[in-house]
């Protein structure tokens, strides 16, 4: 019945004034350090070459995810770098669905 009173307008101004400078106070504190942009290749690296090999079956368990993060290549393009990896035999497939491969180091 009674309801919220209607505020007039000077205090309406001073409300308004006063949601401008939180607003400006939360964006500074948000602000951190400016963040690094890294670059992303296309080309995956080479998957005849025996370092680049090693240093995958090193890797536990490999994603493309995991590859894209760690050469700094799209995930499409690690990918395609697993699947040539499987084909050399290098790596084997885990699982697989409609959306993602699980690889692991082949056994020796």
């Amino acid at each position: 019945m009674g309801g919220k009173k209607k505020l007039g307008i000077k205090q309406m101004e001073k409300q308004q004034g006063d949601k401008a400078e939180e607003k400006s106070k939360k964006k500074d504190e948000k602000k951190g350090p400016p963040q690094k942009k890294t670059t992303i290749s296309i080309l995956p690296p080479d998957a005849k070459d025996q370092r680049v090999v090693a240093e995958v079956k090193k890797m536990g368990v490999l994603t493309p995810y995991a590859v894209a993060t760690r050469y700094g290549i799209r995930i499409s393009a690690a990918k395609d770098f697993l699947e040539q990896l499987e084909s050399n035999g290098a790596i084997d497939l885990v699982s697989a669905s409609h959306s993602i491969k699980i690889y692991k180091s082949a056994a020796a």
